[in-house]
């Protein structure tokens, strides 16, 4: 196969490399692989960072197929494609579904991910592969800044590069400063039809309602989007508010305001 990206993109992938050394000599690199948009352009990219980087580094590809009852996996074709690009590919079942249905209706997102990533851990530590690339880009990023500002009361989101102090393994996400758009419009690069989702609850997450979010207070505020990834930047914090006393913390102070 026959694989090239326009320097626009091959500018924000490098970008990703360079600022936070994301590949080393020595990678062997497992890609978790959806069969979706992102993932699949993610193995796409590699494959061309693997040609043309003067680094020696190995590739890998797994799909964990959650078992949703009567929803088709085309694991077939997504083999066939990383075929195309000489990276080896296997597929792990993990019954994730059923494991949602054990939680009796907690966040289906939150069980999955912590399957899927145990999964991709285990079978990373086993076959000899030291990082675990995602396919999450800028507009991932944000949303999920912005999700744990909005459900949780934290400013947080996940980082380019996380060492796994338990696995050993570090987790990169080589398409960071992609947004989504592009990587949709990165198909008629690669030329493949992405495989759809298999869950049941696809398009019905608090991620797509931040995604929402986004989008209907975009048009009052122009600059809205690059405000939110601006603020999950190190640096970016002004003046907060110091963290909240326990009353154990305050009690002496308390008593010197009484006179006690």
């Amino acid at each position: 196969m026959k694989i090239n990206l326009p320097q626009s993109y091959f500018s924000k992938l490098m970008r990703a490399v360079v600022e936070f050394e994301i590949i080393s000599d020595g990678d062997r690199i497992l890609i978790g692989v959806s069969g979706g948009k992102d993932s699949i352009f993610l193995a796409y990219a590699l494959a061309i960072l693997r040609e043309r980087l003067h680094k020696d580094f190995a590739l890998g590809a797994l799909t964990i197929n959650p078992m949703f009852p009567d929803t088709p996996f085309d694991t077939v074709r997504i083999g066939a494609f990383l075929a195309g690009l000489g990276i080896p590919y296997d597929t792990v079942d993990v019954d994730i579904a059923g494991a949602i249905e054990a939680q009796d209706g907690k966040t289906p997102c939150y069980t999955c991910a912590f399957f899927r990533r145990g999964a991709m851990n285990r079978y990373a530590t086993e076959h000899g592969y030291n990082k675990i690339a995602y396919a999450h880009h800028n507009d991932d990023a944000v949303e999920t800044f912005l999700m744990s500002l909005l459900w949780s009361g934290q400013l947080t989101t996940f980082t380019p590069v996380t060492y796994l102090d338990r696995t050993g393994l570090t987790v990169i996400r080589p398409l960071i400063y992609f947004r989504e758009e592009e990587t949709r419009e990165a198909v008629k690069y690669h030329g493949f039809t992405p495989v759809k989702s298999p869950c049941p609850h696809d398009g019905h997450t608090v991620r797509q309602d931040a995604k929402e979010l986004i989008a209907k207070l975009a048009p009052a505020i122009p600059d809205l989007y690059d405000h939110l990834a601006a603020a999950m930047r190190k640096g970016a914090l002004g003046e907060l508010w110091p963290a909240a006393k326990t009353r154990k913390e305050m009690k002496e102070t308390y008593f010197r305001y009484m006179g006690k």
